[in-house]
């Protein structure tokens, strides 16, 4: 995985870069996350590897799917990307990109785990007690996870805040065991 993120990294930023220059954030995000879904079929990547394919014939194929988001500088970030044979890094290089747009923006991802299902009210006071954390706009999404057991478990980026009974439980063990 820190190989894949090492390579992801620099296309991610240099169609950041090119994105916020050319005022398309929107437009590359949309362009990215169909490359990226592209890339985590695996049809898709035994396709893009098999050596009875050219790089022309599977970046058509990637233009095609991409449609009229297949803008010049697109296409030829898709054809980078292919002959530098990276595909498979495309999912990394959208979250990657994802991240830096929302930075930009001024916003951050967050994924909140709960034993139960929340109501809108208490997923608004967790936003709000992460925005005043992370001094930025929260955009969340929410799962249900039981094994949980209750409370809630908190992801921005690479942070995690536990704060379920599972993970209180599971610091108890290690305490306990060490």
């Amino acid at each position: 995985m820190a190989e894949l993120i090492t390579v992801a990294r620099p296309y991610a930023e240099a169609v950041f870069r090119l994105a916020k220059e050319t005022n398309s954030l929107p437009a590359w995000s949309e362009a990215l996350a169909v490359l990226a879904a592209a890339a985590q079929d695996p049809l898709a990547v035994e396709f893009a590897a098999n050596p009875k394919f050219s790089t022309s014939q599977v970046q058509s194929l990637l233009i095609d799917l991409l449609g009229a988001r297949a803008t010049q500088p697109v296409s030829n970030f898709v054809a980078t990307v292919l002959v530098n044979r990276r595909f498979v890094a495309l999912p990394l290089v959208a979250e990657l990109f994802e991240q830096l747009k929302a930075a930009e923006e001024g916003t951050v991802n967050a994924h909140i785990e709960s034993a139960f299902a929340l109501t809108q009210a208490q997923v608004d006071e967790i936003k709000s007690i992460l925005a005043a954390r992370t001094k930025r706009k929260v955009e969340a999404t929410v799962s249900v996870d039981p094994e949980l057991i209750g409370g809630v478990r908190m992801t921005i980026g690479d942070d995690v805040i536990d704060a379920s009974v599972r993970g209180k439980l599971a610091s108890l063990a290690a305490r306990l065991t060490s």
